[in-house]
């Protein structure tokens, strides 16, 4: 049955400003490198005043882990909404723009509130690891207002980031809305999103997973983290209890995906990487494109794992709109 999208996502809007830093700056300012960490306004502004000799090559992107993969997704050719929140403010006015821009519709058709719209601080290492300090600003108060149950209703897939679990009202929102899709036939597809997230919200993420999700996306910290495991292997055996389906990265290794019958190794594209901001969301927005266009695992973890190696060469976390029909000429 034909439906209108083809993956309905759901997460925070954070505008991101990304600045190249050192082990030492991270140390100093004891900032967890590799995390995503929560801060206030005034954490993120004294963190800003410490970088402002950086900041000259800094760039402002419109951001958030859901919102990544849902407009490469977009790029690839699949008809996505997205539900977020922004404030009337004008990186909320910069960030819609990229929304529409990108071809992805979204919940915003009417006033804004006034407030604050998110922040994200990203510090990329010379080892290409990103670490990010997040202000959720307006963000924080995401609910199941933001949700247009008719749009959703007519995807084939529900997109959820794991960050929603820090917010109390956008976990409920993300275990309204996924219940809602599995009322509807809706497969639910969830992101682990960081390690810190399992680490300190496990449970909140295990209520937003509910029973089962069709799709679970994690990185191989993330999957030893959530499941207790002591190798890769044995933690993919008890993903299996969690989700139907499951793709769990390995950065220069490449992938292990499991399609519901058969644990598949997807080979790596070794590059010489130099920022990982945005590899995971990348990698989760080709192979939910590639799944709800007919393409078997094997083929999706292809075309994953090639886009995530492409965009870990260039700075940011999107690639150009351009270069994705390359990707998929390439990989499918």
């Amino acid at each position: 049955m034909s439906k209108k999208y083809h993956i309905y996502g759901m997460g925070a809007a954070l505008v991101d400003t990304e600045i190249e830093v050192n082990d030492s700056f991270l140390s100093q300012s004891g900032i967890e490198k590799g995390h995503m960490t929560l801060v206030d306004e005034e954490r993120q502004h004294e963190l800003l005043e410490l970088l402002q000799e950086h900041l000259v090559a800094s760039k402002r992107a419109s951001g958030g882990s859901a919102a990544n993969s849902i407009i490469a997704a977009s790029y690839f050719g699949a008809r996505a909404f997205y539900s977020c929140k922004v404030a009337d403010d004008d990186n909320g006015h910069f960030y819609l723009q990229d929304l529409a821009d990108a071809g992805v519709d979204s919940n915003f058709h009417s006033d804004r509130e006034q407030g604050i719209t998110g922040k994200c601080l990203v510090m990329i290492t010379p080892d290409a690891e990103r670490t990010m300090n997040t202000f959720l600003g307006i963000s924080e108060t995401l609910s199941y207002g933001e949700v247009n149950e008719s749009a959703l209703r007519d995807s084939h897939y529900l997109y959820l980031e794991g960050y929603l679990v820090t917010s109390d009202t956008a976990r409920a929102a993300a275990i309204n809305a996924r219940e809602l899709a599995q009322q509807h036939g809706v497969k639910v597809a969830l992101s682990l999103s960081d390690p810190g997230m399992v680490e300190f919200f496990g449970e909140g993420l295990r209520e937003i997973m509910g029973e089962k999700v069709d799709v679970l996306f994690c990185n191989e910290d993330e999957a030893l983290s959530w499941t207790g495991a002591s190798s890769v292997q044995l933690a993919a055996r008890m993903l299996q209890e969690d989700a139907e389906t499951f793709a769990i990265t390995l950065g220069s290794e490449g992938a292990l995906v499991y399609d519901g019958r058969q644990l598949i190794e997807i080979a790596p594209h070794p590059v010489q990487a130099i920022d990982t901001n945005g590899a995971g969301d990348m990698f989760a927005g080709a192979f939910l494109y590639a799944i709800s266009h007919g393409h078997d695992y094997a083929s999706a973890g292809r075309l994953a794992c090639r886009s995530a190696a492409e965009l870990v060469c260039q700075y940011g976390p999107r690639l150009p709109a351009e270069i994705h029909s390359e990707l998929l000429r390439k990989a499918l």
